[in-house]
């Protein structure tokens, strides 16, 4: 039994939060994403860990952790043994020791005790993201260790969470699956990013998770919690060419948190366009019966690239930035007139292309 503490239990859970491995032979991914950005340095750092075919002994067995930090400049360290992860079925937890001179199976620990015994690794929660990685070529490193109060997890504030891709992602029909944990909360702790040590305290925080055993072709993402004078206030929106069954759909979604509601605009209740560029231009537009949005994600930087899992392991397939500028416009819709509830901006959002065709721009069919 997995000693996380009782209280990790009582935060906002969404379905999703637990592992999904089954212990079969078949091909298997899970990854977990944890952000948090610090608007007064307009920095954000961003945590990626993942765990494939943990069965072991294949050809992309292991799990790795990746950091995109100060600038979007990028740390990676691979952690080949899979018995060296651990990860909660019923709640979000999960950890991969590297370095360590324990000799038990690995667990969650206290703060104090994964400082003292783990030179290399990372341990995830609810309300805790801890580790330490080093670069051997570079010297480079990050250390990292704080906690998180949930806010938003994924639907109306104090009601049941809801599952990001509908029914389907209970099922292996339809893969990946990707849930949003949290779409906003609060953060406060500190990263030492090679050698400087950024503190913060209720710093926009989030996370989410994608697992299966089919990877998508292509996809794109947006994502802020950190706006101009909206702090109460968090985007994600993304799509992909996923297969189900026997063929591939292009789906897309926008999700909205604001004042303590929800607004959901998913391929069942509304129509969702998009235009993508293959770097430095995201549009998106949706619509349904009682809502409409627009978003516009633009930047100039050339993006770092970053390893997701393929068909062929951990490869560089994906393209992101943290620093890119999103407007966002919400209108409630009332016969044929709209009016607007919000507009917003960033110039600290997520932004990412991954996969493969991106030679043209993507639009909806």
């Amino acid at each position: 039994m997995l000693s996380i503490p009782t209280n990790l239990l009582n935060c906002t859970q969404t379905p999703h939060s637990g592992y999904h491995w089954d212990g079969s032979n078949r091909r298997f991914f899970e990854g977990w994403y944890y952000r948090v950005t610090i608007p007064e340095i307009r920095q954000t750092i961003a945590f990626m860990y993942s765990i494939e075919d943990p069965q072991g002994n294949q050809p992309y067995s292991g799990g790795a952790a990746q950091i995109l930090g100060i600038n979007d400049e990028y740390l990676c360290r691979t952690f080949p043994d899979v018995n060296k992860f651990w990860a909660s079925r019923d709640i979000l937890g999960l950890g991969h020791w590297g370095k360590t001179n324990l000799q038990v199976s690995p667990l969650y620990l206290i703060p104090s005790e994964f400082t003292q015994h783990i030179s290399e690794g990372y341990q995830a929660t609810a309300t805790l993201n801890q580790g330490i990685i080093t670069d051997p070529a570079t010297g480079n490193y990050c250390q990292w260790e704080y906690t998180i109060k949930p806010i938003y997890g994924w639907g109306n504030q104090n009601s049941f969470q809801q599952s990001t891709a509908g029914w389907l992602s209970f099922s292996q029909i339809f893969e990946p699956g990707w849930q949003i944990l949290m779409a906003h909360g609060l953060a406060s702790g500190w990263i030492d990013w090679h050698g400087k040590i950024y503190n913060f305290t209720n710093a926009p925080a989030y996370a989410e998770k994608n697992w299966g055993g089919a990877f998508p072709q292509k996809w794109f993402w947006l994502n802020c919690n950190s706006f101009i004078n909206q702090p109460d206030l968090a985007l994600t929106a993304g799509g992909g060419k996923r297969g189900v069954l026997w063929w591939m759909e292009s789906v897309a979604m926008i999700g909205i948190h604001y004042q303590g509601k929800f607004y959901e605009f998913v391929p069942w209740n509304s129509e969702v366009k998009w235009q993508i560029q293959p770097w430095g231009r995201w549009q998106m537009q949706a619509k349904n019966l009682n809502y409409e949005v627009t978003l516009t994600g633009t930047t100039q930087l050339p993006g770092t690239p970053l390893r997701a899992p393929t068909n062929n392991g951990l490869t560089f397939c994906c393209r992101d930035t943290m620093q890119g500028e999103l407007n966002l416009e919400l209108r409630e819709v009332n016969g044929s007139k709209s009016q607007v509830i919000l507009n917003a901006s960033s110039n600290l959002c997520g932004l990412e292309i991954g996969g493969g065709d991106w030679d043209n721009y993507w639009q909806s069919q």
